[in-house]
């Protein structure tokens, strides 16, 4: 099925290309080797498994005691989970043990592709489940039938201040619910509340560049002009001060799936994406909600050590 579908989507574009190319000439469609190569070795990566897995959800559920609403509007099909990030994008360390070890699901987490440019950093990663966010690599491993997990906010979402916890930055993409449109996916809401209150903010990221710390990084020329606020991570306080996570309960809400197997093979309008978006974001939010006050309820029967490592 996967190389029916790739060929015809090659013959598609090269059919458009040759329409606008002048008499003589003829173009290829470019291929990415080290994408290929990428994608297979995301096809031959299993789940993790044995001792390092079991060591990871005891670690998580002795610090982070995470608990999850909504199991039950889990289907019994490959999904495109589809969620809130935190700070420092430390929500996946979490939700991918709770989703295998309690559910079965392995999650393939889709990254930007800088952070696969080492060999060994690549390697890492997708031992950890995660992929290169490119159309190419989303389809692939949806046409073999996997579970995707993807946060549209990307690092806007895991850098913001903390007026803006909890909200989603998602800006204009509709990447992902094309895709998922296209390969007929069911997409799979989530919201998490606790990862992103495992740091308190020293400073804003987008307080540095007036800050002494920022005049001291702009004479080591690691801050310059160029340098977008927008993107810079906050300076984080863990537990007593330190760099350390703070052992921060967290709550994960599974909202209603939305079921895109209707649109397979189809075209889908710019106002259709953009409403089904906008459902998706929607449900996110009620979760994160839900989340937020199953939170406020429960913080009474919380332990004193707790209580006083997460101020």
């Amino acid at each position: 099925m996967e190389k029916v579908k790739a060929k015809a989507k090659a013959k598609a574009k090269a059919k458009a290309k040759k329409a606008k190319t002048p008499p003589g000439k003829h173009q290829q469609p470019q291929k990415d080797p080290s994408l290929e190569r990428h994608i297979e070795k995301a096809l031959a990566t299993g789940a993790p498994s044995g001792l390092e897995l079991e060591l990871n959800y005891r670690i998580i559920q002795q610090v982070f005691k995470p608990r999850v609403f909504g199991a039950e509007n889990l289907p019994d099909k490959p999904c495109l989970f589809v969620g809130n990030h935190s700070l420092f994008a430390l929500d996946g360390m979490v939700l991918a043990p709770v989703m295998q070890k309690q559910f079965g699901r392995f999650l393939r987490p889709l990254g930007d592709r800088f952070l696969f440019n080492l060999p060994s950093t690549e390697n890492l990663l997708l031992s950890r489940g995660a992929v290169v966010g490119h159309p190419q690599v989303c389809s692939a491993l949806m046409e073999a039938g996997h579970d995707l997990l993807v946060f549209p906010g990307g690092a806007h979402e895991a850098v913001k201040p903390k007026r803006e916890l909890y909200t989603l930055q998602w800006k204009q993409r509709y990447g992902f619910v094309k895709l998922a449109a296209q390969h007929g996916y069911t997409i799979m809401p989530f919201g998490m509340v606790g990862p992103d209150d495992f740091y308190g903010h020293l400073i804003e990221g987008e307080d540095i560049p007036n800050s002494l710390l920022g005049q001291l990084l702009r004479r080591l020329g690691l801050l310059t002009d160029d340098t977008r606020p927008d993107l810079l991570a906050p300076i984080p306080v863990g537990i007593l001060g330190s760099w350390i996570p703070k052992p921060q309960r967290c709550y994960i809400g599974l909202g209603k799936p939305i079921d895109l197997s209707a649109l397979k093979g189809k075209t889908v309008t710019p106002a259709k994406l953009r409403s089904l978006r906008n459902k998706v974001a929607k449900e996110i939010e009620q979760q994160l909600e839900d989340m937020l006050a199953e939170r406020e309820q429960g913080r009474d029967q919380e332990g004193l050590l707790r209580r006083v490592l997460t101020r």
